[in-house]
């Protein structure tokens, strides 16, 4: 079958083969086929203001996507969602996926310069998105010229989403739209969904996804009997993250279970939605942990359903590794993943052995090596570039497919799939027994508070500032959110410029997690021979002074 979609001319390769998912549905279009036609009265999500089951969760796709297609949207089209965590951004996914449309997460912390990038590049001619990230982005239309359409939409059932109300075009148009699978072909292994991962030069770059990948890790984790098919699994990061749809509604739409969009991240918020809706599981950060088990007014009987939530980082603090395994009986379980493969590709066993520094072996459906310069094989224990294959062996062989490219950038496509395989960037190695550890975060990757901040992107920002003649940003580490970004700052001859004034600039800009905490002038960045800051005699005076 071939796709609508060009796929040279948006620098993306075609998959070089075509397999098959043992057992499962082959596409996110029949993800709720099995579960509906078992149990059609089970609840399939679950949000503040509304509940579906299996059953008027597969009749509200069909809307979502009739809906879709009556603004215009068709095979290969991308429909772009910013909205808060409530079941609407599920509903929205499902439809663009009943159509061969293309999704295009736009994360709501977002500054409007950063949502207007991702719209553009993608050449989303949808949006769906709450009446604030619509009202801020309507200024900067004119320089959208694919965008056709905003849909302003408050959560289903709450009081702004009654058809009629400001704020309610979604409501209205779902309640209005025809029943019904549409009549679309849909080819798995077309461009499905494109994921923006913060770009070294400065600008994100949209790794590409095909339906296959969506629904591939689901398929595993329910053979590997991950879920129970009554299990409830809540998700409290942003679901605007491609990887969060694919971890957790397609995951548990796959075993039945039941989703939970939870719409609160501090510890009180997250300890109500665990406690009424008795949430077995969710995915987060080691901070999100941290705090709901230390928080002195969240209760042992609020987390009494809690039995081993997932930390989505490697980097947890050696305080909070024995505060959990107090807790739960159990180590964290976390692992190495991105948003190229996507998401996970090695866990640890919190029931083995544990392997200091490991970031856990490969899932069964990829092949984790190790290769030098040359793209050459290394053996164990030799650091050099960490890639991802399809496994070789076992009931998964040969069925993982790497994403297609990222989108409009065929230089940066050709250099990470060379060989046929992903490459990542990072550099590691494996042990004898296949553990895999990284050693360098690729391009100097912050990770605040399990939010990946790029420096490029702050540097860019900041050297928009006409007074700033030169920056470099690193991480400074934090206990409780892994770390921290700090700025180093050279100033251009005769001209003068606060902290406070640069912060803000940023906070124009930028999403509030990539602003930095700490602006530090210098009168000049350390450099080497070629010119280059050298970023690690900032962190070691960041280490060595505190400042």
């Amino acid at each position: 079958m071939s796709t609508t979609v060009d796929l040279e001319a948006h620098g993306l390769l075609s998959s070089p083969a075509r397999p098959e998912i043992p057992g499962g549905p082959q596409t996110v279009v029949e993800v709720l086929d099995r579960p509906v036609a078992e149990h059609p009265g089970r609840e399939a999500l679950v949000g503040r203001y509304s509940r579906y089951t299996y059953a008027q969760l597969d009749e509200a796709a069909d809307r979502a996507a009739h809906a879709l297609a009556g603004l215009g949207v068709g095979p290969g089209d991308r429909v772009a969602g910013s909205l808060p965590n409530h079941p609407d951004i599920v509903v929205a996914f499902l439809g663009v996926m009943r159509l061969g449309a293309i999704w295009l997460g736009v994360p709501k912390p977002l500054a409007p310069p950063e949502k207007a990038y991702l719209l553009r590049d993608g050449g989303a001619s949808v949006l769906i998105a709450e009446p604030a990230a619509a009202a801020e982005l309507e200024p900067l239309r004119g320089e959208l010229p694919s965008l056709r359409h905003v849909v302003r939409a408050e959560p289903a059932g709450s009081e702004g989403a009654r058809p009629g109300e400001p704020g309610a075009d979604w409501a209205a148009l779902l309640a209005s739209a025809a029943t019904g699978r549409p009549d679309v072909p849909v080819d798995p292994f077309a461009p499905a969904a494109i994921a923006y991962t913060s770009g070294t030069t400065g600008f994100p770059k949209g790794a590409v996804h095909s339906q296959h990948n969506l629904v591939l890790p689901g398929a595993v984790a329910r053979t590997r009997g991950n879920w129970s098919s009554a299990g409830v699994q809540g998700v409290a990061l942003p679901l605007t993250i491609l990887n969060l749809i694919v971890l957790t509604p397609l995951v548990c739409f796959q075993a039945g279970a039941t989703c939970v969009t939870m719409d609160r991240v501090d510890a009180l918020g997250m300890a109500d939605w665990i406690r009424r809706e008795r949430i077995e599981t969710f995915g987060a950060v080691p901070a999100m942990i941290y705090d709901l088990l230390t928080h002195p007014e969240v209760r042992d009987e609020d987390l009494a359903s809690l039995t081993r939530p997932g930390v989505g980082a490697a980097d947890c603090p050696q305080a909070f590794r024995d505060l959990y395994r107090e807790r739960f009986g159990t180590e964290v379980t976390f692992g190495y993943g991105l948003t190229e493969a996507p998401t996970a590709v090695t866990n640890t066993d919190p029931d083995g052995p544990q392997v200091p520094g490991s970031s856990g072996t490969a899932l069964p459906q990829v092949r984790m090596l190790v290769v030098d310069e040359d793209d050459r094989e290394l053996p164990p224990g030799e650091v050099g570039e960490i890639c991802v294959a399809p496994a070789e062996q076992g009931p998964w062989a040969g069925v993982y497919t790497t994403m297609l490219g990222y989108w409009n950038k065929p230089e940066a496509t050709a250099k990470a799939l060379r060989d046929g395989f992903l490459h990542t960037g990072d550099l590691g190695y494996l042990d004898e027994r296949g553990h895999l550890f990284v050693k360098d975060r690729r391009n100097d990757l912050i990770v605040r508070g399990g939010a990946n901040v790029y420096p490029a992107e702050v540097e860019r920002v900041l050297h928009d500032d006409g007074r700033v003649a030169a920056c470099a940003v690193v991480g400074r580490p934090d206990e409780r959110l892994g770390e921290r970004v700090v700025a180093f700052v050279q100033l251009a001859p005769g001209v003068t410029a606060s902290a406070e004034e640069l912060a803000t600039h940023c906070a124009a800009n930028l999403a509030r997690y990539k602003v930095p905490e700490e602006l530090v002038f210098v009168d000049e960045l350390p450099r080497n021979a070629m010119g280059k800051v050298r970023k690690t005699v900032l962190r070691d005076r960041l280490a060595a002074t505190g400042s």
